[in-house]
Formats: structure tokens, sequence, C-alpha cells
């Protein structure tokens, strides 16, 4: 099975301690957040095929995924970096250091282990679609050689996210909206001719009816054939996707929604700020959990159940 650390939070940035601890156990534990049921998920070497990070500063990880390495398992990092203003992305790592990382990671691991992600595309008062061109060409030739694919998709307004987005809103003074798909799919083309023009295939993440837009391709973040060219072998997993439109491998998620305080004002995955914060200080990096549930939780191990963030 490939494992995912993780779509809900920044195990990389945050919880690498944890991590580890949970290689060396064989094991951690994750609880549904719909149907509170616990998952046992093997972490075994036998039971892993290979991991996917997501992150958003890989620096605090790099001796964790030293480990990762010598004990076996193939991994691909996907490194989301969009130089977006602060009152969006209040706690984020800055722009020319993310570069260094990506970089980084390329160096150490090969172009195949890491991917950029440009993703979610925000538009705002801020952020404009001439805005949007501009950061983009500037992020891709800082890029340029290091990755080989840019993985992009447009915020979907979710819950969680309108709501975040509103509050950051009023605060700072901003609007922000959901372009017609006719707007998306001028910039889309505008930022994939740029992506090739450094050297990187364009993808598009779970939004398929925008891929009519030439030169992108479906993106397949859990990806076998990228960890395969990574382990120089096969890697095992079948298509199964999150959600529709999702051209991903099947994965096994071991993060939890509100545990990430990279402050992104648009996130899915995070209730608010202080709620992250909160949740953040009941994490224990000795625990079989990342936050061990509040209350009892139903027990199903070995089981799996799959998580769409547009019910977060």
């Amino acid at each position: 099975m490939i494992i995912s650390a993780s779509y809900k939070t920044d195990i990389p940035a945050f919880h690498g301690r944890w991590f580890l601890n949970r290689l060396d156990a064989g094991f951690c534990a994750v609880v549904n957040p719909y149907g509170r049921q616990v998952h046992r998920i093997d972490l075994s070497p036998a039971a892993v095929d290979g991991f996917v990070f997501w992150t958003r500063n890989a620096w605090p990880f790099m001796d964790a995924l030293e480990t990762v390495a010598r004990r076996g398992h193939p991994f691909m990092v996907q490194v989301t970096l969009t130089g977006y203003p602060r009152v969006l992305e209040t706690n984020v790592l800055d722009a020319a250091r993310s570069v260094e990382q990506i970089r980084a990671l390329r160096g150490r691991w090969g172009p195949r282990a890491v991917v950029w992600r440009y993703d979610p595309i925000v538009l705002s008062s801020l952020t404009g679609a001439d805005w949007h061109r501009a950061n983009f060409a500037g992020l891709a030739r800082a890029l340029s050689g290091a990755v080989d694919e840019v993985v992009m998709s447009f915020m979907q307004p979710y819950r969680k996210t309108v709501r975040n987005l509103d509050a950051a809103a009023r605060a700072h003074g901003f609007s922000w909206h959901d372009p017609e798909d006719g707007g998306k799919r001028a910039l889309l083309a505008d930022l994939a001719a740029i992506a090739a023009g450094e050297g990187m295939a364009p993808s598009l993440c779970t939004q398929p009816h925008l891929l009519d837009v030439p030169g992108v391709s479906a993106a397949r973040c859990v990806d076998t054939l990228r960890l395969a060219d990574v382990a120089g072998r096969p890697v095992a997993g079948r298509r199964k996707g999150n959600r529709p439109g999702c051209d991903c491998a099947e994965s096994r998620d071991i993060g939890d929604y509100d545990t990430c305080v990279q402050g992104c004002a648009y996130c899915y995955a995070v209730a608010s700020r202080p709620a992250a914060l909160r949740r953040a200080k009941a994490h224990d990096p000795d625990g079989d959990f990342l936050v061990a549930p509040a209350a009892p939780a139903q027990s199903s191990a070995g089981s799996k159940a799959t998580v769409d963030p547009s019910n977060s």
C-alpha cells in the first residue's frame, strides 16, 4: 500500500518526529472524521510500497527522508509553492527559501522525487489573473531544471475555505471570487504554456471539466509510475481516486484535519487557525495518533474510509 502523508496536514513541516516514531513502531492510528472509526495503518516494511509526502516546508524533514530511503521505501515529495501575499498565507516558507528546498530535494533524490504544486489558484483583488501570470512565470523560471511537472488546480469553495477566506477578506480589506470556467481556461492555458517553456509538464488536479485546455493533463498526485522511477523497480498500486476526476493510485492517508498551522486562508483542511493551534498543542509525538481523539472512537482495524474534502 502507498502511504500519503498527508493531504490533511503538513507532516514533514510539523510532525516529523511522530512520523519516525510510527515507522519504528510499524503502525499508526487514524480516526475517520465522519464515522469516528479508528483505523490501524500498517507501516511495516512489508506493507508499504512507497510514500507520498505533501508539504510547504520539507527542511525539517530532510533527515527523515534519509531514514525512509535507508529502509528501502521509494518516496516522492509534493511541494506547494504559490508565493501569495501574507494575508493569504500567514506562516508559510518564504518563496526564495522554498525554491532552495525544491532544488535541494532534486539534488539529493533526483528529478522524479519532487513535484511543484501551484495549488490552489486563488483569484482575488490581491491575486488577479495578470498577477498569477507574472507570479507563476517568476517561480517557474526559478525552478527551471529542478522539477519536471507542476500540478495546478483552482480553489474550490468548500465550506471551510469560504468561511476562512471571508474572514481574511474582512480583516485585511480584499475581495475574492470564483471565476467562470472560461476565465479559468484562459489563465490555465497561459500558465501551461509558461510551464512547458521551462521544461515542466503542466497537470491539473481533480478538475476534469477544465481538461480541454491544450497541453494540460490530469494530475496523478499519488503516482505509481513516478514512484517506480524513483525506486528503479515497479511499484504496486491500482487507480482509485479520492474524488470524482482524481487519477491517483490507491493510498492510505495518515494525517488529521485541523492540525496544520501554516495559516492559509483558503485551506479546506482547517476550520480556523486558532482551532488548528489548539489541536496542534494536543499532539503527542510519541502517541499512536497524530492527535488522539477527544471521545472514544469505534475501532475498525485494517479498514479504510475514503475522505472527500468537499464534505469538510
